[in-house]
């Protein structure tokens, strides 16, 4: 994950919110290292993440970008014009990671005053407009619940075909059915391996039912060293950080009343241990009320490779994985866990190929 300016729960973002010669290191950090994507995130007190993402793409020659993006902010026949020129300028290196939104109030900060159900039954109206300019040979007239317009011209192609990706995340049953319907890729949080089995089926029923089969992505934190001692270590030391931070911020660290199902389902299993599955570490997420990305898994590279491997064998596709401590992370990522990864799912692969 790129952010605009130096920012994680143990560094909270401090000065101006645009570091122009961070992005561009820390772009090229995971370059270097072998990511696949970085995510850039949306941020109603940040940097708008389409700029932020075109410059990325100019910083860079290979790296993909997973751009975050609410519905509504931007009325779809702009926006697919928008996405398509930057999925242009960026030689289709763009993914977009669509966020229907979980809390009320940041939403209003944008000017969004919809309810969570009204939020999902718009980005499944969003998204089927941005599809339909993509792929269209003529204008597009619309006329829905949420958007009406007229004549959209499909003139701004985008470079992948049909259409741009679409990474899709909810667990609520509206963030289900859209997924279902528009998720090439959904995305879960860290949660116990028995938990995201059960979620990954769930999703593939109800994607079944439309003929329909997405890839998922699952979401960690890792936590990593030369042994494992050294990463439980490293863990409480972050722990302390975070626990400093959030106290020094004014930021409850106890009581969490999540409004998301996601954070709800994440919080719910923090409460059930600190440690989960031998490595699942949730120590982050119960202090902060899981309201993000915020599970670890702690070890050495081979220890967290391993552990990946049992959520491959259970449906993943891909994992997203950012550090505590992002930009030094990412550099160590490259060194040991990423070639680990790979290692070990090329060697699950082959076993069951056999």
């Amino acid at each position: 994950m790129i952010t605009a300016t130096p920012s994680a729960e143990v560094d909270q973002p401090l000065g101006e919110a645009v570091d122009a010669e961070f992005v561009r290191e820390f772009a090229q950090a995971h370059e270097q290292a072998g990511f696949d994507r970085a995510l850039v995130g949306y941020f109603s007190n940040g940097a708008e993440g389409a700029v932020v993402s075109s410059f990325i793409a100019a910083a860079t020659s290979r790296l993909g970008i997973l751009l975050a993006y609410r519905p509504g902010v931007i009325a779809p026949p702009l926006a697919a014009r928008q996405l398509a020129t930057l999925d242009q300028f960026s030689d289709g290196r763009l993914a977009l990671n669509v966020i229907s939104g979980g809390s009320d109030i940041d939403q209003q900060r944008d000017g969004d005053f919809l309810d969570h159900d009204q939020r999902y039954a718009r980005t499944d109206e969003y998204l089927s407009i941005l599809k339909s300019i993509w792929t269209a040979e003529r204008p597009v007239d619309h006329e829905g619940r949420f958007y009406r317009f007229k004549g959209a011209l499909p003139n701004v192609r985008t470079r992948q075909k049909p259409h741009i990706p679409i990474y899709f995340s909810g667990s609520s049953p509206a963030a289900i059915q859209v997924a279902a319907r528009h998720a090439d890729t959904y995305m879960l949080w860290g949660e116990p391996l028995a938990d995201f089995a059960e979620q990954v089926q769930r999703v593939r029923r109800a994607a079944a039912a439309l003929g329909r089969r997405p890839r998922i992505s699952v979401s960690f934190r890792p936590i990593v060293a030369d042994t494992e001692e050294a990463a439980w270590k490293r863990a409480a030391e972050i722990l302390e950080r975070v626990r400093e931070n959030r106290l020094r911020l004014g930021l409850p660290i106890s009581d969490h009343a999540p409004a998301n199902a996601g954070s709800q389902r994440l919080l719910a299993a923090a409460r059930r241990g600190e440690v989960l599955d031998e490595r699942l570490w949730t120590g982050v997420a119960r202090l902060t009320g899981a309201q993000w990305n915020s599970t670890a898994l702690v070890g050495t590279p081979e220890q967290v490779a391993e552990a990946l491997g049992r959520y491959w064998q259970q449906g993943a596709d891909t994992f997203l994985i950012r550090g505590f401590d992002p930009l030094d992370d990412a550099r160590l990522y490259g060194r040991g866990l990423i070639p680990a990864i790979r290692e070990h799912i090329a060697a699950l692969q082959r076993r069951k190929a056999g």
